[in-house]
């Protein structure tokens, strides 16, 4: 197994620049950071084109089917890779995988209008995945898949469920036509209790931007808009608390 010292080893230097997104969609990779999120790609059979591990987990049992392309590194080169001040040592490149809109759409999804805290997004794509939605769709304006402190929050729920990109416009038009109800959230007088809608096994859920909301066109094009009632002085709840909320209560009976 080769063994790494230098930053400026030309895989090294290949590996760092998988963490900016130009960089990403012309490789058509990324790189993955820490040893859950690693096992949880080699688990769930992701392409994986190169393993980067310090000495700690060259000899993990997991790794040994990838052994012609794992290299090991030293401590200063996994620093020099991670994006976090305390990196565990192991990094995995891994192929992009792009998923197409389905042609029927069934189960329940999550579409996210224009959400950019990372860690607020991480959350509600695990959310979706421990209540069994069939997949999320990251809205425009939203964080990219790939972005690292998010590939880090979704603690690789992104193995487990379809994480699409694209038009919320053209997602809600698609769901219309096969009269799956969209549900929008605001709190406005049009806007009806989470606990008055009916349960259904096909629907779609918005959530919008922490700031702004959900724009007032994908507003205007939903079945229904939801809010949460709050009975106590806070204004309103963060983004990833309220998705939680709405994805466990709209699954209930």
């Amino acid at each position: 197994m080769e063994y790494i010292q230098s930053n400026q080893n030309t895989k090294i230097k290949a590996a760092k620049k998988l963490t900016v997104k130009k960089n990403q969609r012309k490789e058509n990779t990324y790189l993955l950071e820490g040893w859950h999120l690693v096992q949880e790609a080699i688990q769930n059979k992701a392409v994986i084109r190169q393993v980067f591990a310090t000495e700690k987990y060259v000899d993990e049992r997991a790794l040994r089917g990838l052994y012609d392309d794992t290299f090991e590194i030293a401590p200063e080169v996994a620093q020099h890779l991670s994006e976090t001040k305390a990196p565990q040592g192991i990094f995995a490149v891994v192929e992009m995988s792009e998923t197409p809109m389905p042609e029927k759409l069934t189960g329940r999804y999550l579409l996210l209008d224009a959400v950019q805290d990372p860690g607020n997004i991480g959350t509600m794509i695990r959310t979706a995945d421990a209540a069994g939605f069939a997949g999320v769709v990251l809205g425009n304006g939203s964080v990219d898949l790939y972005n690292p402190k998010l590939l880090r929050s979704m603690q690789g729920s992104h193995f487990h469920l379809p994480i699409y990109q694209g038009n919320l416009i053209d997602w809600m038009k698609k769901f219309n036509s096969q009269d799956v109800p969209v549900y929008g959230t605001e709190l406005n007088p049009e806007a009806i209790s989470y606990q008055d809608v009916p349960k259904t096994a096909d629907m779609a859920l918005i959530l919008g931007n922490e700031g702004n909301g959900v724009a007032k066109d994908v507003l205007a094009a939903t079945t229904q808009n939801l809010y949460i009632p709050i009975p106590g002085n806070a204004e309103s709840l963060n983004v990833a608390v309220a998705a939680g909320i709405l994805m466990f209560k709209l699954i209930e009976g």
